[in-house]
C-alpha cells in the first residue's frame, strides 16, 4: 500500500512539474463579432466566439500582445516587440505580414513584467479608423504617458488632448470617449486607497470638454 501510494505521489509530482513547464498563459483577449483575438506564447491567436480551435495569426520572432480590432473587424492593431523595439503594428484579421506604425527610441523600462508595462501599448480604435495607443516617448521620465493616434494606413501620430491617460473605450456614436486618467493597470498595489489608486471610467473626454 505504501509503495502504490508513493507510486502514485511520484506520478503526481511529475505531471505538475510537466504541466508548469508547458503551461503558457492566454493574454489579452480582444472580440469582434464573432472572433476573439488573444496573445499566447508571444503570438497572435484568433478563435471563434463559440469556440473551436484557434489559428495562429503571427509567427514572427518577438512578442506580440495587447491585440485590438478594427471597428469593422477586418484589422488587427497590437503593440509588436521586435529587434529590441516596441512599437504599433496592424495586420488583417486573418493574419499577414506585420506593417509596422510607429517608430520611436527605446525606453530604459520596456518590459512587459515591469511595473508600469510597455511603450507604446495598443488600446483600441477610433470611430475614425485611426488606432489610439499610450506611449511614453514624450514624457520627462518613464512613468507618465500620454495617448496618441496614428493612421491605419500608417503616417505621422498625433497626441490627444490630454495631459495623459491609460485604458479607454469610445461611446458608440464615438462622440464620448471614457478613459483612466492615471495608469496603473501593472502595479502590483492591493488595496491601496492613496492618491494615485486606479480609477476606472474616471473621465469622459469630447473635443474641446473634459467631464470627470
Amino acid at each position: 500500500m505504501m509503495n502504490r501510494l508513493f507510486l502514485l505521489s511520484l506520478l503526481w509530482f511529475c505531471f505538475k512539474s510537466i504541466s508548469a513547464d508547458e503551461a503558457r498563459l492566454m493574454r489579452f483577449p480582444a472580440i469582434s463579432d464573432n472572433q476573439v483575438v488573444f496573445s499566447y506564447a508571444g503570438n497572435l491567436y484568433s478563435v471563434s466566439t463559440q469556440g473551436g480551435i484557434a489559428r495562429k495569426l503571427t509567427s514572427h520572432e518577438g512578442l506580440e500582445m495587447f491585440p485590438r480590432f478594427s471597428p469593422d473587424g477586418t484589422q488587427i492593431a497590437f503593440t509588436g516587440q521586435y529587434d529590441g523595439n516596441t512599437e504599433v503594428y496592424r495586420i488583417p484579421a486573418s493574419g499577414g505580414i506585420p506593417m509596422r506604425l510607429t517608430h520611436t527610441a527605446n525606453l530604459g523600462r520596456d518590459d512587459l513584467a515591469d511595473r508600469m508595462g510597455p511603450n507604446n501599448i495598443v488600446l483600441g480604435w477610433s470611430p475614425d479608423n485611426s488606432i489610439i495607443y499610450r506611449s511614453r516617448k514624450q514624457t520627462f521620465n518613464s512613468f507618465k504617458g500620454q495617448l496618441f493616434e496614428v493612421p491605419a494606413e500608417g503616417g505621422l501620430s498625433s497626441q490627444l488632448e490630454l495631459p495623459e491617460g491609460g485604458f479607454l473605450s469610445f461611446s458608440p456614436d464615438g462622440q464620448k470617449m471614457a478613459y483612466n486618467r492615471v495608469f496603473r493597470e501593472f502595479r502590483t498595489w492591493k488595496y491601496y486607497r492613496g492618491g494615485m489608486p486606479m480609477r476606472f471610467g474616471s473621465m469622459i473626454f469630447q473635443p474641446g470638454k473634459l467631464i470627470k
